[in-house]
């Protein structure tokens, strides 16, 4: 589902995940499973080391229009201009920051994640591609 079939000129109300970066299957852009060695595709049987796993960005909101409320989910390298990196990138800032930061309640940096990605989002509106 690739192609754009209208737009709709909304204004975010709400971000409804706190997870922005997923762990994506190279071949069909699924979920994979992560241990921590190595990494599984549950809908293709796509498998790899776990420190070869790319990342893909999903941005599930709430959105209005003048008429209507809408739950959408924004996926992959179209939310590269907002975040500024791609999500493999910022996936790796934020492992390297845990690392060198010694932060052991990774719950702090999602939660600092989260009300920057609130902050540049909630409020505006967009147009989006449906």
């Amino acid at each position: 589902m690739n192609s754009v079939q209208g737009l709709l000129a909304a204004s975010v109300i709400s971000i409804q995940n706190s997870c922005f970066i997923y762990p994506a299957c190279q071949n069909c852009f699924s979920r994979l499973i992560l241990d921590a060695r190595r990494f599984n595709c549950l809908k293709c049987g796509c498998t790899g080391e776990a420190k070869d796993a790319s990342y893909r960005y999903r941005l599930s909101l709430k959105i209005a229009d003048t008429n209507d409320l809408f739950d959408i989910t924004v996926f992959g390298s179209c939310l590269d201009p907002f975040f500024g990196v791609t999500a493999e990138n910022l996936q790796r800032y934020i492992q390297d920051f845990n690392q060198l930061s010694g932060e052991t309640n990774t719950e702090s940096t999602a939660r600092a994640l989260v009300q920057a990605v609130e902050t540049c989002f909630i409020g505006k509106r967009f147009i989006f591609g449906v």
